[in-house]
């Protein structure tokens, strides 16, 4: 005889593993039309020499690359109030402001060399990101240390704007590289943590909009810091 415990236990788990499978993939999906939605835009801007030029040739510049920052603090700060719609509108705001400061890549990289490094950039992060799904280890410990990787990056591409140090550029790339494969990992482990079988839908809905534009951050970094590595230049 089957005991009705084991089979009740076995039940929820497999309702709780179905539901963790959609979240992810809607994280995933997100994530993924975002980087869509960035890619193309940027590609537009691009192409468009009048456009590129009211950008990249005025003081315009400079808010079109701090405005991502600004999202990325609004969504962070103010999640838990906002709605789902507009998280999600805030979500699609923020790639496309975002393929907008990106740009210059398609100008000063060749197109094969930016196609090359995409592939070999969802590639490890497809691997990463499946090690932080499936590991049974708790990568907890390696948040620290990433965080600290992660602000010296930051402090060394602010003084190498003044320096203009090729070596601390290829220094940084390689080191953003490690840094931004093992958040791959990191991030994905505590997005999966994050999701609860008993959760409103509403907040379902905003827990994988914040995973996404984590995985989304470490996707473009990433790629940005291989770009500089292995891109060839125009």
């Amino acid at each position: 005889m089957i005991d009705k415990n084991f089979s009740t236990t076995a039940r929820t788990g497999a309702q709780v593993d179905v539901g963790l499978r959609n979240y992810m993939l809607r994280v995933y999906n997100y994530m993924a039309t975002g980087l869509g939605l960035t890619g193309l835009t940027a590609y537009f801007v691009a192409i468009t020499p009048s456009l590129f030029n009211a950008i990249y040739g005025t003081p315009l510049y400079w808010v079109v690359a701090l405005a991502p920052l600004g999202f990325v603090f609004y969504l962070s700060a103010r999640l838990h109030k906002i709605s789902f719609a507009k998280a999600q509108t805030v979500f699609w705001i923020f790639s496309g402001v975002m393929g907008l400061s990106m740009a210059y890549i398609f100008i000063a990289f060749t197109g094969t060399s930016i196609a090359r490094v995409f592939f070999i950039t969802a590639g490890t992060f497809a691997g990463m990101s499946l090690y932080g799904y499936t590991t049974k280890k708790d990568l907890t410990g390696w948040g620290s240390f990433l965080f600290m990787g992660l602000i010296g990056i930051i402090i060394a591409m602010i003084v190498n704007i003044f320096l203009q140090s090729g070596m601390l550029s290829f220094i940084i790339s390689c080191v953003g590289v490690l840094v931004f494969v093992g958040l791959t990992a990191y991030d994905t482990q505590r997005i999966k943590e994050m999701y609860y079988a008993s959760d409103h839908p509403e907040i379902s809905g905003k827990k994988a909009i914040m995973g996404a534009l984590k995985l989304y951050l470490d996707f473009i970094n990433l790629f940005i810091m291989l770009l500089h590595l292995f891109g060839q230049r125009r």
